[in-house]
């Protein structure tokens, strides 16, 4: 049976060489399950839609000197005060390295402050600032109004489906507030266990972080 040439890479971030091409075998056409090509598939609307979001948004984050990858830290430090800078790391999922030159770049402009732990001093304790609180809640009024545009053949009442559709597509009501911008609370964070759900400094549970940095951090890859 014919097949079709297929690239397998190594594991993911071990620096493995280049792929090695195999060839894929093909099922025989009985064997393929049947699709209905009348079938709606929203892929290919809700990635367009996806552009179009992520280039208004980033014309609209410009005049701020802002990128994603800035604007998710901000929303994070404001929904966790005094988080440590290796938790932030955990929660946007990025190596120390990384997180160090966001944070420094975010220090320059004045928009967050570091300073030593009082019960450790090996650690950093990362907080925002006034200037970095205005200048978030300016960008999200900003985006607010990009969002308006893309959406602007909705009405009041089809956004909120689409929200409520998009929420349930993404895992639930709970990381749609994360997504958001809003700090999990109690034990809404699905996958945690109250009592840590409920810990000071708590933002979410891993699935949650995970749909906020999809939603906005790789959007800066």
């Amino acid at each position: 049976m014919p097949g079709v040439a297929q690239r397998s890479g190594g594991p993911r971030g071990a620096g493995a060489g280049p792929g090695v091409w195999r060839r894929r075998k093909l099922l025989p056409m009985e064997e393929v399950p049947a699709v209905d090509p009348h079938a709606h598939r929203s892929g290919a609307l809700l990635d367009h839609l996806s552009r179009r979001m992520r280039l208004r948004a980033e014309t609209v984050l410009a005049p701020f000197g802002l990128r994603p990858r800035h604007l998710v830290a901000l929303t994070v430090l404001r929904a966790t005060p005094g988080t440590t800078q290796q938790a932030l790391a955990g929660t946007l999922m990025m190596d120390g390295t990384n997180v160090v030159g966001l944070l420094n770049e975010l220090e320059a402009d004045r928009l967050i402050e570091r300073r030593r732990s009082p019960e450790d001093r090996r650690r950093h304790i990362v907080e925002l600032t006034a200037r970095g609180a205005a200048t978030l809640a300016e960008a999200e009024s900003a985006l607010a109004g990009a969002e308006d545009d893309v959406l602007a053949a909705l009405g009041p009442e089809q956004r909120e489906t689409l929200f409520q559709l998009l929420q349930l597509a993404v895992g639930g009501p709970e990381c749609a507030e994360v997504v958001a911008g809003n700090a999990c609370a109690g034990d809404a964070c699905a996958g945690d266990e109250p009592e840590a759900a409920a810990a000071p400094g708590r933002v979410a549970a891993e699935p949650c972080v995970e749909a906020l940095v999809d939603a906005h951090l790789r959007q800066d890859a």
